[in-house]
């Protein structure tokens, strides 16, 4: 590989054109070079909007390109395992959106094709809510300001309002293109994982509060729910609920209490970080939870492009987020269908 890197882009949509490709430019020594979307018109229209010299009408004419050096893959997630593995087999360096994969077992056959294949970067784009306050939740938590965990308490509003019930079908709410991934869940577990680590069981229950949506004209049953709580122990010990919904007015688009023997953490709205988050505590002898203040030389930021571009040249390894990460997360996604279809406890890993 020459000391610029060509990428190519399969799939232009909103977080491609706001994030990938822009920030792709802007490294040092990279050139963004091909697009393709899902039709030719919406891939010249990006091509223009960025000054892209080539369009393709098929994502594989971009994998085939034997000038491209990398691909990012900004579909929707039922094209990401396809796309990825057919990427790394024709020896390019794969930046695949999240979610990682329709189910499990597309996301660990990502993961082997990419064993397979040790010389290229694979990387997930991460959950990015939370990056500015990672470093010290996880730094708080390792020095013992909660104690031994007893449960993580994490209520998500993705949306936040009542039901639309004449709003369109979306995309994420077709089981064909969006998998088992429901609304934000996938991403939030991801960034629970980061503080305290895997969950060992899960138990889920659910429902399309909204059950009909109409999709070109029809009206269409709704197979992925719009609200779902998800209960489960932890692998470091303690339990973790955590309630996921769309259709819930009147309240915090996030709130997380992390409570220990020995004290709380509270992530909820604050102005830390871009999306609104911010950090208080308290801890035994407290009479109530108090701001904590971020160091400035903890507070972390979108780095995804640039750790991707970095990770090619040898730099520095991908944190955020390797395909193993990934894999975790899946099956994490995947137990909470089981549960939800069987009533069931889900035990982890899965078995896929």
């Amino acid at each position: 590989m020459s000391e610029k890197i060509k990428v190519g882009i399969v799939g232009a949509g909103g977080n491609t054109r706001k994030h990938h490709i822009p920030k792709l430019k802007a490294q040092k020594g990279v050139e963004v070079v091909a697009v393709a979307n899902r039709s030719r018109e919406s891939a010249q229209r990006a091509a223009k909007e960025f000054g892209i010299a080539q369009v393709a009408d098929h994502w594989q004419e971009v994998i085939d390109n034997p000038d491209l050096d990398a691909v990012c893959i900004g579909t929707w997630p039922y094209l990401h395992a396809p796309i990825t593995m057919a990427a790394l087999q024709a020896g390019k360096h794969v930046l695949c959106e999240a979610r990682m994969a329709l189910n499990a077992v597309e996301a660990q056959a990502m993961l082997e094709c990419s064993r397979d294949h040790p010389g290229l970067v694979a990387q997930i784009v991460p959950a990015p809510h939370t990056l500015a306050l990672d470093r010290t939740i996880m730094d708080l938590i390792a020095e013992g300001y909660v104690g031994d965990l007893i449960q993580v308490d994490a209520r998500i509003n993705a949306g936040a309002g009542y039901p639309q019930h004449k709003a369109p079908a979306h995309w994420r709410h077709d089981r064909t293109l969006s998998g088992n991934n429901i609304m934000s869940m996938g991403i939030w577990y991801e960034a629970l994982m980061r503080w305290v680590g895997s969950a060992a069981t899960v138990h889920a229950v659910g429902q399309s509060v909204v059950r009909h949506r109409l999709r070109d004209g029809r009206r269409v049953p709704m197979t992925i729910p719009d609200h779902v709580d998800v209960t489960g122990a932890l692998e470091q010990g303690g339990q973790l609920r955590l309630t996921v919904s769309s259709v819930i007015g009147h309240a915090d688009p996030a709130e997380v209490l992390i409570h220990g023997t020995e004290g709380t953490l509270r992530v909820g709205a604050g102005n830390v970080s871009d999306s609104g988050l911010g950090l208080r505590g308290a801890r035994r002898g407290d009479k109530a939870l108090a701001d904590i203040e971020v160091p400035a030389q903890k507070i972390g930021g979108w780095r995804v492009e640039e750790e991707f571009v970095n990770a090619i040249r040898g730099k520095e390894p991908v944190t955020h987020t390797d395909l193993a990460t990934g894999v975790m997360y899946m099956e994490w996604t995947d137990a909470v269908t089981r549960s939800l279809r069987t009533g069931e406890t889900v035990s982890l890993p899965l078995d896929v």
